[in-house]
């Protein structure tokens, strides 16, 4: 047996175990709301009651970050699905002629746009994972299509260190709950660094070939009429009549509200006055490193959908498509905030974080934030929700320390997308696009966590800032 097929081999074995064994994202969140209240009883002076009292507490405290964080997602989604975006979807969807080209390909387009924005490349990295499968199957060839879409989820292991960042946009947002402490970092200290865009560049260089090097043979292979039959056909019916949609090729009246709902210049009107306040305030602001935070992120997304989807009814659609893959962060956020309040408000959190942050120097500090933070985002997926949990104490060890904020965000940010590919969270839009399970990639993307370690370790630790 070759070393390519040892690894394959073991690539199967992964999957097998994750097929038994791993849970749906939602008791995953169950389980680790159980761990943390348990382990709040035991290791802090909280008793059973109080933990109760700090799960309700925290239930409700990161509606404003949730409803941030699902305009991400359905403002990404809209400019992913967009006729425009697809069109070019579609064409480097029919490059690949065998599994190791596809795997390799998806993964290579998912982390592209994943850098920019974590929205667009989850939901990219899922729509792309369909096309490709579905233009192989369309030439009767076999792509597997599990790790097509685990590969469609590697976007989440760079867009900490993009401009899509969460604890970086919020650190650089006035006001924000550390700025006593660290004050206000911009962008061009912290993503945009010499440091940031090595472990960018380290994340590419390694993900894509592991992918490559995963992808069964063909005869091995699993298509994606196994998984998604129904994604191999287009089942929307044509000239459909929307709630507040279009009526224009039906030969129905159209009333002056539907002439309303149609008209591109509502929309690019609208576009237009919100990209017109964007530029105004970067230049105002100086540049986009300086002022770039999630409120500005997701008003110029949403510019861009109307522009690229041309009327208000075509984008409501959209819109309308993508909030089904939220489903998960809305249900599933209460849950995890009530995680971060059992142990922020019992001081589990401190215990945490003071213990590893008690050993490092400067030199090590980076890398010892990086487990800090991979360990928060299992039981916290959220980069914003771990920050504001951790953040002071970060904060406050950097400083100390002598390392800039900028650094200790990066590092932190690197272990919040490390330890994504073994928390589900973050999948649950890509596993209702493509009609998969978590169990059905996670085999795959925890091998990618794996060989990342030692990678993150040695870049963290040696990169320049």
């Amino acid at each position: 047996m070759t070393a390519r097929q040892s690894v394959q081999s073991f690539g199967r074995t992964m999957a097998d175990w994750s097929e038994k064994w791993v849970p749906s994202p939602f008791l995953f969140a169950v389980i680790l709301t159980i761990i943390a209240y348990v382990a709040a009883i035991a290791f802090t002076p909280d008793g059973p009651y109080e933990n109760i009292q700090n799960w309700y507490d925290g239930f409700w405290t990161l509606l404003t970050f949730a409803m941030q964080m699902v305009l991400i997602l359905v403002t990404g989604y809209a400019v992913a699905d967009s006729d425009f975006v697809s069109s070019y979807l579609d064409k480097l969807a029919s490059i690949p002629n065998d599994n190791t080209q596809a795997a390799a390909l998806v993964a290579a387009v998912s982390l592209l746009f994943g850098y920019f924005h974590w929205g667009i490349g989850l939901i990219v990295g899922a729509i792309f994972a369909i096309f490709v499968a579905r233009a192989g199957h369309e030439r009767g060839k076999t792509f597997h299509y599990p790790i097509l879409c685990a590969a469609g989820y590697t976007s989440q292991t760079i867009w900490h260190v993009g401009p899509s960042t969460s604890a970086g946009l919020l650190s650089a947002t006035e006001d924000h709950p550390f700025q006593d402490i660290i004050g206000i970092v911009p962008l061009n200290e912290s993503v945009f660094t010499i440091y940031a865009l090595g472990i960018a560049v380290l994340v590419f260089l390694t993900v894509i070939p592991v992918l490559a090097f995963l992808a069964p043979e063909e005869e091995d292979a699993t298509g994606i009429d196994d998984y998604a039959p129904s994604l191999l056909k287009d089942d929307a019916p044509e000239d459909t009549v929307a709630d507040g949609g279009t009526a224009a090729a039906t030969g129905v009246s159209r009333s002056p509200a539907d002439r309303l709902n149609d008209s591109r210049a509502i929309a690019y009107l609208i576009g237009l006055g919100m990209m017109v306040y964007v530029i105004n305030y970067f230049v105002t602001a100086g540049g986009i490193g300086e002022a770039l935070d999630l409120n500005v992120f997701n008003f110029t997304f949403i510019a861009l959908g109307l522009f690229l989807h041309k009327t208000p009814a075509a984008y409501m659609e959209t819109i309308r498509d993508a909030t089904e893959g939220a489903a998960g962060i809305i249900l599933q956020f209460p849950f995890y905030a009530g995680i971060l309040g059992i142990i922020s408000n019992s001081g589990l959190s401190d215990l945490i974080a003071e213990g590893l942050l008690a050993v490092a120097t400067p030199q090590t500090f980076p890398v010892i934030a990086w487990l800090l933070g991979g360990v928060m985002n299992l039981f916290v997926p959220s980069g914003g929700g771990e920050w504001g949990i951790i953040g002071g104490v970060v904060g406050s060890a950097a400083v100390e320390l002598g390392v800039p904020p900028g650094k200790a965000i990066v590092a932190y940010g690197v272990g919040d997308m490390w330890t994504n590919m073994f928390q589900p969270f973050w999948a649950i839009p890509l596993l209702g696009l493509t009609k998969v399970r978590a169990r059905d990639i996670l085999g795959y993307t925890m091998i990618v966590m794996v060989v990342l370690f030692p990678v993150f370790a040695i870049g963290l630790y040696f990169l320049p800032y």
